[in-house]
């Protein structure tokens, strides 16, 4: 797929990915959700699905490293501050260097442009928090973190996902 058929795909899951209600039990059930599809692939990874004002949930499978804790509070900074999905941001930007344009402002020490960031979505609300995933190569956190969204939302996880970037 080129960058802009990926857009467009990442925007229709921003738009399908949505929740009547959002509260601890849910986002236990995400965290969990991406815990064991992590787990069942042998995937390291760090597992983040926070609301503005706090964590909810948090957990390592093996494998993942120090440096994944890191990225994840990088990936949430951008995704509260674009109410975007970070790999969405990725595209768009469309940098090697994964910094944001100099124009906007942002040290690299506090904003990763890199993707696994996702916005957790309320109807009536909007963006209230981040799912995250770090540890993979971008494109496959992202995608992790979208098919434990659909599943829990019981939307079609194969229809929302991105091509494997295999």
């Amino acid at each position: 797929m080129s960058h802009r058929e990926d857009i467009e795909k990442i925007l229709i899951q921003e738009k399908t990915l949505v929740f009547d209600a959002f509260d601890e039990a849910t986002a236990f059930e995400l965290g969990s959700r991406i815990r064991d599809f992590a787990l069942a692939d042998g995937l390291g990874v760090a597992i983040d699905v926070s609301l503005w004002d706090r964590r909810l949930f948090y957990a390592v499978t093996p494998g993942a490293t120090a440096d994944n804790q890191e990225w994840v509070r990088r990936k949430f900074n951008v995704v509260r501050r674009f109410h975007a999905s970070s790999y969405r941001l990725v595209l768009e930007q469309d940098r090697d260097d994964r910094m944001f344009p100099p124009h906007r402002a942002l040290d690299v020490e506090d904003y990763a442009l890199a993707g696994g960031g996702f916005p957790i979505r309320v109807k009536g609300a909007g963006v209230i928090g981040t799912a995250i995933v770090s540890g993979l190569p971008q494109r496959e956190d992202h995608n992790l973190v979208v098919k434990a969204l659909a599943t829990v939302l019981g939307a079609d996880a194969g229809a929302l996902a991105l091509a494997s970037s295999n």
